[in-house]
């Protein structure tokens, strides 16, 4: 009898402790549904339109084509790009056009740096065969985009972005005279993005991750056949992967 009460003893403590532990869970429950009904920014969607600012980072390279005359070169037994970093700025104006489609204008200035690696058959001017020729640019970037953004969840929400964009290169070297150590690259470019980033809502801001891919089209290659460093491209395109935060308002 002592034995069997002990045993019920034992099991009304157990059954008092997942009760309090049921409660636990339920009342913490409670809590989150609850902070998940406070939604920050409920407007947002209304707005016709709304601003932000853009600071990013790229990583950029040259997408390249040897040319013919590669195959017959004596000095240069090796042509071929690096990946390099860089920083990106910028505004944005976003315009909504129905509840998943926005239109985002989003002009930035890009400090790019792409670099090619030579190895020469004989040393150049320092002794080295491995030499690495850096193209810095100053891109002024003008992408329109198509935003098509799913429905929020929460304070949460992922969006796609489909775009083209134009980019003018200030620090272009094409018309450079004493290049006889450069790779030209022309001053105008255009080409495609795709991208997907997520709309994160704070009480006073939107905060906006985001990575997308921009390739050029067009062949920015100012090829110079009298240019040991250049003669061996025949074409060169931009390649860069961006990621960027956006402050939204």
């Amino acid at each position: 009898m002592l034995h069997l009460l002990r045993t019920k003893t034992s099991l009304r403590k157990i059954a008092v402790s997942l009760l309090l532990c049921g409660s636990l869970v339920l009342c913490q429950s409670g809590r989150a549904q609850f902070s998940r009904v406070e939604m920050n920014r409920t407007d947002q969607d209304s707005k016709p339109y709304y601003f932000g600012m853009s600071l990013g980072i790229n990583l950029a390279r040259f997408q390249t084509q040897l040319h013919p005359v590669f195959l017959q070169h004596d000095s240069v037994f090796v042509a071929e790009p690096t990946n390099s970093g860089g920083i990106t700025l910028g505004f944005q104006v976003t315009t909504r056009l129905s509840n998943r489609f926005q239109l985002r204008f989003n002009p930035q200035l890009m400090f790019v740096e792409r670099n090619i690696h030579y190895q020469l058959k004989y040393p150049d001017i320092d002794g080295d065969t491995n030499v690495t020729k850096k193209v810095e640019s100053i891109i002024a970037a003008f992408p329109f985009q198509l935003k098509f953004q799913s429905d929020r969840i929460g304070n949460f929400r992922v969006y796609t972005l489909l775009g083209i964009k134009a980019d003018i290169d200030m620090a272009s070297n094409a018309r450079a005279k004493k290049a006889e150590e450069l790779v030209k690259i022309e001053k105008y470019d255009f080409g495609p993005e795709f991208g997907i980033g997520f709309n994160f809502y704070f009480p006073s801001f939107i905060f906006s991750p985001e990575i997308k891919i921009s390739n050029g089209l067009r062949n920015i290659h100012a090829r110079d056949a009298n240019l040991k460093f250049s003669n061996v491209f025949d074409k060169i395109q931009s390649r860069m992967i961006v990621f960027t935060i956006h402050l939204e308002g």
